[in-house]
C-alpha cells in the first residue's frame, strides 16, 4: 500500500508555485476495469474510484523508490507513477535518500507508458522497475472512464477526440514538470502504449511531439496503433532514427485489426520518406503478432500477464536485443515492417 508522506505538503507548495498543482490521494479497445481495491457505488466514475487510491512512496519491484503524485497541466490534473533509484529524485521532493537537483540532468532516461482504456496497466506498473537504463514512468489518463484521447463519455473505439489536447498534456508534463521531480536525461526518452494509450500514442503523441526527442527514441505499440491523426512534426529527421515496434496477437480485437496494418503501413511510408532503405526502415520499424491470444494477451494466458510480457522484455525488444521473448513461440518478434505490412490474424 502506498503511504502519503508528511513532506508532500512542502512538495505541494513548490509544484503551486510552478503552476502545477499537487492533489490528495489519487485501456480502444476493450475496457479493462482495473482494482481500485476498495468498495465504491454505482454512481462513481473510474476517475473517481480511482482517487480513493493514496499516493506517495513505495518500493518497487526492483527495489527502487516509486513516487505517485498529481501534478495540474494545462489545468488538467495528471496523476503519474515514477520509478527509479533514489538518488535521482530531486530534493524537493523530500524522497528519502533523494539528491538530485531540479532540473539537472541525469544518466538515466525514461520509459513513459499510457495505459489502456480503464486504466488498468496504471494500477499495475508493468514498467516499474529499471530496464534499459530507463527509469519507469506511467501516467494516468485524465478523463471519467480513464481513457486516453476521450475526457468524457464511454469509450468509442477508435475515436479519440481529445487526442491532441492529451498528447500535449503529456509532453508537457515530460518537459515541464518531470525535470522538477527526477533527474533525466531528456534525450534518452522512450514511450509505450497500451491498447487505447498506444492509439493515441501513435494517432497524435508521435506525429506531433517525438521530434521533441530527439535521435534515440522509440515506441512500443502494444495490442492498438493508428495512423498519425495531425500532421507529422519534422517527419525526415524523426523517422529516419526512430525505434518503432508494432505488436499484437492473432485474435486481436476486430476493430483493430485494419487499423494496426495501417498505421504499421504509414510510419513504413513515412521512414521510406525520409530516404531510408528497405534494410533501414526494417531495423527501425518491426511488427509481430504472433501470439495465438486474445487482445493484449501476449503470453496467451491473460491480459495483465500478457502486458507484463511484453514490458519485461523492453530492452530485449526495443534497445537492440534480438527479440526472442520467452513465452512467445516465434524466433523473433523482430520481423521488419517490409514486406509484413499486411498482418493475418487468425
Amino acid at each position: 500500500m502506498l503511504t502519503i508522506r508528511p513532506s508532500s505538503v512542502f512538495f505541494h507548495l513548490l509544484l503551486l508555485a510552478l503552476g502545477a498543482i499537487i492533489l490528495p490521494g489519487v485501456q480502444a479497445a476493450p475496457r479493462r476495469k482495473g482494482n481500485t481495491g476498495s468498495a465504491t457505488t454505482a454512481s462513481q466514475t473510474p476517475q473517481q474510484q480511482a482517487a480513493r487510491l493514496p499516493q506517495g512512496v513505495s518500493t518497487a519491484t526492483d527495489g527502487s523508490t516509486i513516487l505517485d503524485t498529481t501534478a495540474t497541466v494545462n489545468g488538467v490534473p495528471l496523476r503519474f507513477k515514477i520509478s527509479g533509484p533514489a538518488s535521482q529524485f530531486t530534493t524537493l521532493t523530500n524522497v528519502t535518500g533523494a539528491a538530485s537537483q531540479p532540473n539537472a540532468a541525469g544518466t538515466m532516461g525514461l520509459n513513459v507508458l499510457l495505459h489502456g482504456d480503464g486504466g488498468q496497466s496504471f494500477f499495475d506498473f508493468p514498467n516499474q522497475a529499471v530496464q534499459g537504463n530507463l527509469m519507469g514512468v506511467v501516467v494516468l489518463a485524465p478523463s471519467q472512464q480513464l481513457l486516453w484521447g476521450q475526457r468524457t463519455g464511454q469509450p468509442s473505439g477508435l475515436s479519440r477526440a481529445d487526442g491532441v489536447a492529451d498528447a500535449q498534456a503529456v509532453n508537457d508534463l515530460i518537459q515541464q514538470v518531470l525535470p522538477q521531480v527526477v533527474a533525466f536525461d531528456p534525450s534518452n526518452v522512450f514511450f509505450t502504449g497500451v491498447s487505447g494509450g498506444a492509439l493515441t500514442l501513435s494517432g497524435f503523441f508521435m506525429p506531433a511531439h517525438l521530434a521533441e526527442y530527439g535521435n534515440s527514441t522509440g515506441v512500443l505499440l502494444m495490442c492498438g496503433a493508428l495512423e498519425p491523426q495531425v500532421d507529422v512534426v519534422d517527419a525526415d529527421s524523426v523517422f529516419a532514427s526512430a525505434r518503432v515496434h508494432f505488436q499484437s496477437t492473432q485474435d486481436e480485437l476486430a476493430l483493430l485489426q485494419p487499423a494496426i496494418p495501417a498505421a504499421v503501413a504509414a510510419y513504413e511510408a513515412l521512414a521510406a520518406g525520409a530516404g531510408l532503405s528497405d534494410a533501414e526502415i526494417g531495423r527501425l520499424q518491426t511488427v509481430d503478432n504472433t501470439p495465438n491470444g486474445g487482445h493484449c494477451e501476449f503470453d496467451e494466458q491473460g491480459f495483465v500477464s500478457g502486458i507484463q510480457l511484453i514490458a519485461d522484455n523492453f530492452e530485449n525488444i526495443m534497445q537492440g536485443g534480438d527479440g526472442v521473448v520467452e513465452g512467445i513461440d516465434a524466433a523473433t518478434v523482430l520481423t521488419p515492417v517490409v514486406g509484413n505490412e499486411e498482418l493475418v490474424f487468425a
